[in-house]
């Protein structure tokens, strides 16, 4: 057929497409400038509440002790490979991760969320490091890992690429792939794009893109829960928003008391904070969240890796209905499912011990 005729017949669909997508961030920014009013008064609330923090948060300038436990691992980084993408920034960043148990069997490559870093699998490190060599890494731009600024250093596609390189770097073929949150965005993904590479999954509170993509559209509840990820899409007023009255935003969502983690020491809290208090700390954090939206609409996709999902009843971010939209997208007998009683977004850190019985059982025949 000549390239003119198909060219006219694809015109409609591809006009369709645009315009769709024209639709969908006109949806948006206008969300996120509501995002953005309202919580520019919660921040502004904050520094009038407490006027001695000031406007801006205070840069932490030695890491809190905890992060340097030696009964979590040893400090380590890895070099990725030159991207194939043709983004010169995004080549050769270094990966900062913590290793432990290495020899002992194995590897269990943990992927952390927000506003988190590897600290989060603090846990899950002390438990499994007798039986898998465990490693907790921090993701491009978080932690002691390279940041670079541009957005398009963010995206799936290279934040996928990443995984894949900390696997083989390793001198691994494949891996059992634990992720909370944002990193279980990207597992859902790389199980998707790199089945070879991932041998069992486990996955805490997050649904694949596509799968919250649909359930959103018709579950407008989910959007509501998830409105930070509006004001996320706006250039830098996220960070100043954040970093007000010393980070009180990201304290409230880690320690509150009905949707934060239950009993967070105070040393534990600025674990996290330490690393968003530096020069530029929530700039590349942020940068996945303003990428979350390049690839709209996208298509369903079936799951196939054997997956034991953990969901929180109480999780505050994503509703319960997602694990049966999930369910439906898998073939039969690949996915383990488990919805914790009264528990809410963060069952690595608040329930680490239910984790890990539902863990060594779904574990337990690559141990035999």
């Amino acid at each position: 057929m000549p390239e003119l005729v198909v060219t006219a017949l694809l015109a409609p669909s591809r006009l369709t497409l645009k315009l769709l997508r024209a639709f969908m961030w006109s949806l948006v920014f206008s969300a996120a400038l509501v995002a953005a009013a309202v919580y520019s008064c919660i921040a502004l609330t904050h520094v009038l509440c407490r006027p001695r923090r000031g406007c801006c948060g205070r840069p932490r300038r030695t890491p809190p002790a905890c992060l340097s436990d030696p009964a979590l691992g040893e400090h380590c980084f890895l070099t990725l490979k030159v991207s194939v993408l043709c983004i010169p920034q995004s080549s050769g960043l270094r990966l900062h991760y913590v290793s432990a148990g290495c020899g002992n069997g194995p590897l269990m490559l943990f992927l952390h969320g927000f506003p988190e870093n590897w600290f989060s699998w603090r846990y899950q490190l002390r438990e499994f490091q007798s039986r898998f060599h465990v490693v907790a890494v921090d993701l491009r731009g978080y932690g002691s890992s390279d940041a670079p600024r541009d957005v398009d250093c963010y995206t799936i596609d290279l934040l996928m690429a990443d995984i894949q390189d900390v696997i083989l770097g390793l001198g691994y073929s494949k891996c059992i792939l634990v992720a909370h949150d944002w990193g279980a965005l990207l597992a859902w993904n790389f199980s998707i794009y790199y089945p070879s590479l991932v041998e069992r999954m486990v996955v805490v509170s997050a649904a694949p893109m596509s799968v919250y993509q649909d359930y959103s559209i018709r579950h407008i509840g989910q959007f509501f829960r998830s409105n930070y990820v509006f004001l996320f899409q706006l250039p830098w007023l996220p960070e100043k928003l954040l970093s007000l009255s010393d980070f009180q935003i990201l304290k409230t969502t880690l320690t509150h008391h009905k949707r934060g983690i239950p009993h967070l020491r105070p040393n534990e809290l600025e674990a996290f904070l330490y690393d968003f208090s530096q020069p530029s700390g929530l700039t590349g954090p942020l940068n996945y969240y303003r990428n979350i939206f390049r690839d709209f609409p996208l298509e369903p996709q079936e799951l196939a890796t054997p997956t034991l999902l953990l969901w929180g009843e109480k999780d505050t971010y994503f509703e319960q209905g997602l694990v049966g939209a999930i369910s439906s997208r898998f073939v039969p007998g690949r996915l383990e499912a488990h919805i914790l009683p009264g528990v809410g977004h963060w069952i690595p850190q608040s329930h680490p011990e239910e984790m890990h019985q539902y863990m060594w059982a779904f574990l337990q025949d690559l141990l035999d």
